[in-house]
C-alpha cells in the first residue's frame, strides 16, 4: 500500500470516528429520557402560552458569537394545538417573523410546522425537557441553505426555559444558538 493511500485511509477512519463520537456522545445523541423525572414538568401548553421574552446568541462554525437577538413571542392553545408567533430583532437591525403551529399528542410527541421549515418537525416532551428536530430554510440574505436543526429546551425551576440548538449541514455543525425564554409578567 502506498504512503498516500495509507494517509487517505487514516484520514477517512479519523473522520468516521469524529462523526461517530458526535452521534454517540455529543449534543445530538441526547434523549428526553436522559433527564429522568427530576425537575418541573415541561407542559408546552403552559410554558409556551402568552407573551414570552427570548434573548439569545448565535455562534458560527468556529464557536465565535456571530449574532445576538431579542425575540418577542406569543403563544396560544386550543386543546393540543398551539400557535407560537415569534418576532426576532437581530443586532444587525434585521427583523424576522415566524409562526409555528404545534400539535401535541397525549404521549408527549410533537409535530411542528412553520413556513420556513421544510416538511414538519418532530419532537418529544418528557419531564423537564423538550427535544425537536426539523429542517429549516435560511432566508435568501443568509444564503437560502436548508439546515438540519436539533433543538433542546430545558425548563428551570423558576420557569425560565433554557434553549440550545445546533444547526448542521452534511453532518457538520455550522451554527449553534443559546437562548433564554421567560414569560412576560401580566
Amino acid at each position: 500500500m502506498s504512503v498516500a493511500l495509507s494517509l487517505l485511509l487514516g484520514a477517512i477512519i479519523a473522520l468516521c470516528l469524529v462523526i461517530l463520537t458526535k452521534r454517540i456522545l455529543g449534543f445530538r445523541a441526547q434523549h428526553p429520557d436522559d433527564l429522568g423525572k427530576s425537575g418541573p414538568l415541561f407542559d408546552l401548553r403552559q410554558q409556551l402560552s402568552g407573551p414570552i421574552l427570548c434573548e439569545g446568541l448565535i455562534y458560527g462554525p468556529t464557536g465565535r458569537v456571530t449574532s445576538r437577538f431579542v425575540a418577542h413571542m406569543d403563544g396560544s392553545w386550543e386543546g393540543n394545538t398551539g400557535t407560537l408567533k415569534e418576532r426576532f430583532h437581530y443586532d444587525s437591525g434585521t427583523v424576522q417573523d415566524r409562526v409555528w403551529t404545534l400539535h401535541l399528542n397525549a404521549d408527549g410527541h410533537i409535530r411542528a410546522e412553520a413556513p420556513d421549515v421544510v416538511g414538519a418537525g418532530s419532537g418529544r416532551a418528557k419531564g423537564a425537557a423538550v427535544m425537536m428536530t426539523y429542517r429549516i430554510r435560511l432566508t435568501p440574505e443568509a444564503g437560502g441553505h436548508v439546515l438540519n436543526v436539533t433543538d433542546w429546551m430545558y425548563l428551570m425551576e423558576n420557569g425560565t426555559i433554557m434553549n440550545r440548538s445546533q444547526f448542521t449541514k452534511f453532518g457538520i455543525t455550522v451554527a449553534e444558538l443559546v437562548a433564554t425564554m421567560r414569560k412576560v409578567p401580566g
